[in-house]
């Protein structure tokens, strides 16, 4: 498969599991934002750097 095919897929799945939350709870997600908005900047970075790794393992389990 080429790429072009591949990535608007892969956004379209990210984009749906996203909006899984605000769409069955919406409360619950927006409290979830204000504690986001509360962590410092380091607590952000690690949390983002730890699912960048997790999803680089999954690529690599898959392929």
């Amino acid at each position: 498969m080429d790429f072009w095919q591949v990535f608007p897929v892969a956004v379209a799945l990210v984009l749906v599991l996203e909006g899984f939350l605000p769409f069955l709870s919406p409360a619950r997600w927006r409290s979830m934002v204000v504690l986001v908005a509360q962590l410092d900047d380091r607590t952000i970075r690690r949390f983002g750097l730890g699912s960048m790794l997790v999803g680089l393992g999954l690529l690599y389990l898959v392929n």
